[in-house]
């Protein structure tokens, strides 16, 4: 009987176990991936990233039940969309502690913010549009007027509504826009320029002196410093009314929090001329000083959509001008079709200017 060499059998031993190893290594691995995702080890870590995740998540979905005593629910709402920052600082915090737990509450804050502003971040403009309006806070310490004004002329906007215009820089802008805006009207610190005619141009109270010190001051005091007008664009398909608003600006106080009376105040007043507004077709150049989520604009969210919203792409983020990161400069329609709507380059101001075409 013939027997094989010693190396043969110990070559054949070693061959067999080895066509199984492989695989029997692989099913140790996984064993071991399953055993560490499921024992108790990485659900019992990171619970404090877990309840932080779980808080901004509640955050931004409660956002609207927040108090605003001392203006925290206007301050929150405000920069709303950047909490999604943390997210990945609190996703690489749950990646770096091994917490399964934190990494499944993250998903809360994911999905309410997905839901919120998830659909802003596509482009949702459309071709067309049969009128360009744009809006400017041009700004009271602007150093270049005449240079803003050159811009502006030439962004090809039809309807341009000014904010913040300085009695020494009213003649500037003037002059600079005359050619291309043969219709204008000015009062107080806000101005629309036409290259259609205007009619019904009037001042809109929005309760810039409260109290009674400011019912004893005659109208052309208060015209000196009007923030706010009203006025009929003659365009080919119908009057357009067309507003140009400043609302009172807000501070970070030490004692008094995010202040917001006099925007509020403003916010309030201007929400009742529109609503009061005959026009079924309503167009708002404005400096509202506050986002569309600030709860202080909803008489004035229900009555106007944002054409950012509608027909932008992103965020449209326009102050500071050099680094935006709140969309306080706004455009709102009311019985017009928001076709596109951007943010166009900075001036001399610290905003920047916004544009939105349209249509009926």
């Amino acid at each position: 009987m013939t027997r094989n060499p010693p190396s043969v059998r110990t070559a054949t031993r070693r061959t067999h176990p080895s066509s199984q190893g492989g695989s029997g290594v692989r099913w140790a691995g996984l064993r071991r991936v399953i055993r560490a995702c499921s024992g108790p080890g990485p659900w019992k870590r990171g619970p404090v990233l877990a309840a932080l995740a779980l808080l901004l998540g509640l955050l931004m979905l409660l956002h609207a039940e927040i108090t605003d005593y001392g203006g925290l629910g206007s301050l929150v709402e405000t920069f709303l969309p950047w909490f999604g920052l943390f997210v990945p600082v609190l996703l690489a915090g749950a990646l770096w502690r091994r917490s399964a737990s934190a990494v499944v509450a993250l998903l809360l804050p994911v999905m309410v913010w997905l839901s919120l502003f998830g659909g802003l971040l596509g482009d949702r403009s459309h071709s067309g549009g049969e009128l360009v309006v744009a809006g400017h806070n041009v700004g009271a310490d602007n150093p270049d007027p005449a240079g803003t004004a050159r811009d502006l002329a030439a962004s090809g906007a039809d309807v341009l509504g000014l904010e913040e215009i300085t009695p020494q820089a009213r003649p500037v802008y003037e002059k600079a826009l005359a050619k291309a805006y043969p219709y204008h009207a000015v009062l107080g610190t806000v101005g629309l320029w036409s290259r259609l005619p205007l009619s019904d141009v009037r001042p809109v109270d929005t309760e810039m002196d409260a109290g009674p010190l400011g019912d004893t001051k005659p109208a052309a005091v208060k015209l000196s410093y009007n923030r706010a007008l009203r006025a009929t664009v003659a365009t080919s398909r119908g009057p357009l009314a067309v507003y140009v608003a400043h609302l009172g600006s807000v501070r970070v106080m030490p004692r008094m929090g995010f202040w917001t009376d006099s925007r509020d105040r403003n916010a309030k007043a201007l929400a009742k001329a529109v609503a009061a507004e005959p026009s079924g077709r309503v167009v708002l150049l404005g400096d509202l000083n506050g986002t569309t989520d600030d709860r202080a604009f909803a008489g004035l969210t229900s009555r106007l959509q944002s054409v950012q919203d509608t027909a932008g792409e992103g965020f449209g983020f326009t102050w500071p001008a050099k680094f935006p990161v709140a969309r306080i400069d706004q455009i709102l329609v009311r019985g017009v079709k928001p076709e596109s709507s951007w943010v166009l380059p900075a001036t001399g101001s610290d905003h920047r200017p916004v544009a939105a075409g349209i249509s009926w």
